[in-house]
């Protein structure tokens, strides 16, 4: 068969099949249509405000100040957002605004929550950098009503409280900065007290052994070692001495068997002799020579007695006795040096002790030094740093830092931003015709009777000989109007219905207005 009688009888089938199911499908499309545009006309409009909050970099320059606050400005954002949009901050928001009066007291206040932050649409905005990062330098928020008085307000509540939690957090931890590094700086402070106390225990305890008192031990030990050579040769001297007197008063004390006059005679002879030699050398007021002169008249006196009692005993002689008394001064002089000699000994030892311990002495202190300096220099560093935190904190303070800004504020919205009836209205017309075609199809695929006499010949296999039409009766014709008049009745019934149920469906139902809002988002 030629493609042309092909089409021709394809659009003949097509337009039995019209003329045959015309009503269904015209009834099926009113219908449907008069369902989806009384629910478009009954939906809610819902209403957006948005607000722009910009992000002011710090006005003084990093390379004075640098900002306690060094968080990515995306991560503090985010972590704002999370608090702002937190149960007790959303709730005081609801509580303080009136919102969502249709729920309050019927359902959790958990569950107004969620719906609040269902409703708050939140974004960041920035510009692409050289170095392929993106520099955050604004953000939007949006909440979305069915109040167009609401919107605004709610929305410029949540900008304000934006800033001011960025404003605290930024406080905040400048302040627990500064506060840190005070009670590092104190605790750091007290370290180094208790170890300058330490040294100082160290000094004292050790007084005497310090590295930088060496040259003066050395000094000193030189000293003594001379006093103790020189306190030697006193003791050698002094020894010396004392056995001359000795030997004298041993000799002054021999016991004379006879009688000799003559050598007393001789004796004081040349004690003359003496004393005229000293004086022709020194006066009379001599030491030596009064002495000889002592000695002479005392021998000039005991010569007449030695001559008459030659048996008398021996009488003790001056100079006898001078001398006895000069050994018992000498013996307190020797034992008086040999006390000093232990004492010089003690002490020089003592240095010696000092001299030897300083190299120990001078690890030790190096060891509390090295300490000392570690800590000194973390105090140093950690004071710099809290001098910084303070600056900082002044410039928090000051509002001279990093802040959001509201550039935008919020405004009360004049048009719904949902939902846009004339899309609905479309997809419901596009909706309609596929339902009325659909129902054309099935009404078709159940229909069993035979429609024209191709069907019938296709069928039976037989040649049909004539077509005849259907001749109904008047009863049957009366039938026929009841028929159509009941289903006039049941379709006007039934789109009643459709359009009524579909106006209670979408009054006020905003989770329809929300889908269809995100749908066509």
């Amino acid at each position: 068969m030629p493609p042309r009688e092909q089409n021709d009888r394809g659009f003949d089938f097509v337009l039995d099949i019209w003329q045959r199911r015309k009503w269904l499908a015209l009834l099926v499309f009113i219908g449907a249509f008069a369902g989806a545009a009384s629910l478009a006309m009954s939906l809610p409009n819902l209403y957006r405000a948005t607000a722009t909050v910009l992000v002011e970099r710090q006005q003084v320059s990093e390379a004075f100040v640098r900002p306690s606050v060094t968080a990515e400005l995306e991560t503090r954002i985010q972590t704002i957002n999370k608090e702002v949009m937190s149960r007790a901050r959303l709730s005081d928001i609801i509580t303080r605004l009136g919102l969502y009066p249709e729920m309050r007291g019927r359902v959790p206040v958990d569950a107004i929550v969620d719906r609040m932050r269902r409703d708050i649409d939140f974004s960041l905005s920035g510009v692409d950098q050289t170095t392929g990062r993106t520099a955050m330098i604004a953000f939007t928020l949006s909440y979305s009503s069915l109040d167009a008085n609401n919107v605004a307000v709610v929305t410029n509540t949540l900008a304000e409280s934006y800033v001011e939690e960025n404003s605290k957090s930024r406080e905040r931890q400048a302040v627990r900065t500064t506060e840190f590094l005070r009670s590092q700086l104190d605790e750091i402070k007290r370290t180094m007290d208790t170890q300058q106390q330490r040294a100082g225990e160290f000094k004292r305890q050790h007084n005497g052994e310090l590295p930088e008192q060496v040259e003066v031990n050395l000094s000193a030990l030189n000293r003594f070692n001379e006093r103790l050579r020189l306190n030697g040769e006193y003791q050698i001297r002094t020894m010396e001495r004392r056995e001359r007197i000795e030997q004298q008063l041993a000799a002054s004390k021999a016991p004379a068997a006879v009688r000799q006059e003559d050598t007393a005679a001789s004796e004081l002879a040349k004690l003359k002799d003496q004393l005229a030699q000293m004086r022709t050398s020194f006066s009379d007021q001599y030491p030596d020579v009064i002495r000889l002169r002592q000695k002479i008249a005392v021998l000039e006196q005991s010569v007449p007695a030695t001559s008459t009692a030659e048996t008398a005993p021996p009488v003790e002689s001056p100079e006898t006795h001078t001398s006895a008394q000069q050994l018992v001064e000498l013996d307190r002089q020797l034992a008086s040096l040999k006390s000093e000699e232990a004492l010089l000994r003690q002490v020089v030892g003592g240095y010696e002790a000092r001299v030897e311990n300083a190299p120990n002495r001078q690890q030790e202190l190096q060891q509390l030094s090295r300490d000392s300096d570690a800590t000194k220099e973390r105090y140093e560093t950690l004071l710099k740093r809290y001098e910084e935190a303070q600056m900082s904190e002044n410039l928090e303070q000051g509002q001279n830092v990093e802040q959001f800004r509201i550039l935008d504020p919020a405004v009360p919205a004049r048009r719904p931003s949902a939902p846009n009836r004339l899309w609905l209205l479309g997809m419901g017309f596009v909706g309609s015709i596929a339902l009325a075609l659909g129902a054309v199809v099935a009404a078709e695929k159940l229909d069993t009777t035979f429609h024209t006499v191709e069907d019938l010949r296709a069928f039976a296999r037989v040649q049909p000989l004539a077509v005849i039409r259907r001749i109904p009766t008047p009863s049957e014709m009366r039938t026929k109007v009841v028929r159509r008049a009941l289903v006039t009745a049941s379709v006007m019934v039934a789109l009643v219905l459709i359009v009524f149920g579909a106006r209670y469906v979408g009054s006020g139902n905003e989770q329809i207005v929300l889908m269809t809002a995100r749908g066509r988002g």
